[in-house]
């Protein structure tokens, strides 16, 4: 993406350029900082010990707790059926969905009468997370501290969309 703004196609130069950025930021002692995925992605996002006072500003979150859960109830089992998710998340799961692929955060695949669900680079981008789906679901495991419980902690999670 960096290469199509600039006009550049070699990865030693955007790299350069990247990593310039990143150390301007830096030394600048600025709250945002470049920091390189382990796919070799950059992104450019507030640092940590800035969130707390960022989040008294902002006015409400990217999404309320019910879609939320369906998002990372998605994340961690795709490609899902949407019958399956329905199924697991009660029927708001429908209108879930419908916000989730409007955000650009899933997409579905229709195969014969059901839709199979899957994550978007979009989501991926935004949570910082690997573009692969099994290096993502290991990473959202490690963030959520979730092992091989999560339907139960989805079954849990029914009664709160």
């Amino acid at each position: 993406m960096i290469g199509s703004v600039i006009g550049a196609r070699s990865e030693d130069k955007i790299r350069g350029i990247a990593t310039a950025v990143s150390e301007r930021y830096r030394s600048a002692g600025s709250p945002i900082q470049v920091v390189e995925l382990p796919d070799g992605r950059f992104v450019m996002q507030l640092k940590a010990e800035f969130a707390k006072h960022v989040r008294k500003l902002a006015s409400r979150p990217l999404l309320t707790p019910g879609p939320l859960r369906t998002l990372s109830f998605i994340a961690l089992k795709q490609p899902v059926t949407q019958s399956y998710v329905v199924r697991v998340r009660g029927k708001l799961a429908y209108g879930h969905v419908k916000q989730l692929k409007d955000m650009d955060l899933i997409n579905d695949e229709r195969i014969g009468r059901t839709r199979m669900l899957r994550t978007t680079t979009t989501f991926a981008d935004y949570f910082n997370l690997n573009h692969d789906p099994s290096l993502m679901k290991k990473e959202l495991k490690k963030v959520l501290q979730v092992g091989e419980e999560a339907p139960i902690l989805a079954e849990t999670a029914k009664t709160d969309s």
